[in-house]
């Protein structure tokens, strides 16, 4: 039997904002967005880890919004975007995105009204030269006079949550990745993932599987073989992802995680 030391509290913390509370307003638990209690840690602070991606399935068609058709990029090749950015947080929490992914308003995270689902952007703001790059994964912000909306992190990294917004530019970074040196060549190499754990637990797998996806933001599957369930994320065929994905994990409670082949 293969032994496992899982951080209890990870999957404690992720069944909570699963689970949730009786819906007051709507889909939501509140009816405005508000602070949360504490800050980013340095792990939380850490830029979008950028990578090919395949585009969503959801979030990517033209669609409307109180009455205003919005169009859909179908490329963000050199796109770039000055103006205001707002921030959103706790309201929306552990919510469905547009794309059908959890919003972790600690991930560095972003919506868009235009750009395709997902899209890694570099975001400037223009008032102190700090950056952060993120990963669009969501709609908005739908006020006219803004052009993007930050998660809670990306937002404190770019120290604009005192004036609630700020003057940014953006730029589309997603379109460097497929031309990166370092992108392993599939036609000489198979697909590379990282294995998390394995268990004889399938339920403890799939929720640790889904756990990954959102605190994380990397895709996570269980694969079964011979009763044992083998958690993994991938394929990461960039080398400099890889690494720093690896890094992640083995310092946030997957000590023995290791890279595989396949």
């Amino acid at each position: 039997m293969i032994k496992i030391k899982f951080n209890i509290l990870f999957l404690f913390i992720f069944i909570i904002i699963f689970t949730g509370c009786s819906n007051n307003y709507g889909r939501y638990q509140q009816k405005n967005d508000s602070t949360p209690s504490r800050k980013p840690n340095q792990i939380e602070l850490r830029d979008a880890i950028p990578r090919t991606e395949s585009q969503s399935k959801g979030g990517n068609k033209n669609y409307q919004v109180r009455g205003k058709h919005y169009k859909v990029l179908p490329s963000a090749h050199n796109f770039k975007q000055t103006g205001i950015a707002s921030w959103y947080g706790k309201k929306f929490h552990g919510h469905l995105t547009s794309n059908g992914e959890i919003y972790n308003m600690y991930g560095m995270s972003a919506a868009h009204k235009n750009l395709p689902l997902p899209t890694y952007v570099k975001v400037t703001n223009n008032n102190n030269q700090k950056t952060v790059i993120v990963r669009v994964n969501d709609r908005g912000p739908f006020h006219q006079s803004r052009i993007i909306d930050l998660s809670y992190s990306a937002a404190y990294k770019l120290d604009m949550l005192k004036t609630g917004t700020a003057n940014v530019t953006i730029e589309a970074i997603s379109n460097l990745i497929d031309n990166s040196p370092s992108i392993i060549d599939k036609k000489r190499a198979k697909e590379h993932y990282i294995q998390v754990f394995a268990t004889i637990d399938e339920q403890l797998a799939n929720k640790t599987a889904k756990a990954i996806n959102f605190f994380f933001q990397q895709p996570a599957k269980t694969n079964q073989q011979n009763n044992v369930y083998k958690v993994q994320v991938g394929p990461i065929n960039n080398q400099t992802t890889l690494d720093e994905v690896l890094y992640q994990l083995k310092a946030n409670g997957y000590p023995k995680a290791f890279k595989v082949t396949r």
